[in-house]
């Protein structure tokens, strides 16, 4: 099986970041996206959970659409949280970014590294 990796040429990882991961790998008709962060120029962005959570599905979407994926190709997402709190508001940002036809998805609350 032949395996793509995009975002390892020296490139910057996820938030502005040079992390050792592909920020995606491609393999066996799939694209796995690396976790995204809302982060540019490796800091955190100002503006709370609504603008954080656009801005790390976008980032997502970037990255799917570099390598030739639509949201509408996803079939399932896993989501972090860092408080329970955030959860009514993401999915507020999912839903704008997924409208009526949402892939499969799991949420969980954790620390984040």
């Amino acid at each position: 099986m032949s395996i793509k990796r995009y975002g390892v040429e020296g490139g910057v990882g996820t938030g502005g970041q040079h992390l050792p991961f592909a920020r995606a790998t491609e393999a066996g008709g799939f694209l796995y996206v690396s976790g995204q962060t809302p982060m540019t120029d490796g800091e955190v962005v100002e503006g709370g959970i609504v603008d954080q959570s656009r801005l790390a599905i976008q980032n997502c979407v970037d990255i799917m659409e570099e390598a030739g994926y639509t949201l509408a190709d996803v079939v399932h997402v896993k989501v972090v949280l860092t408080d329970s709190r955030y959860f009514q508001s993401f999915n507020k940002v999912f839903k704008e970014f997924f409208g009526e036809h949402p892939p499969a998805r799991i949420c969980m609350v954790c620390d984040l590294v």
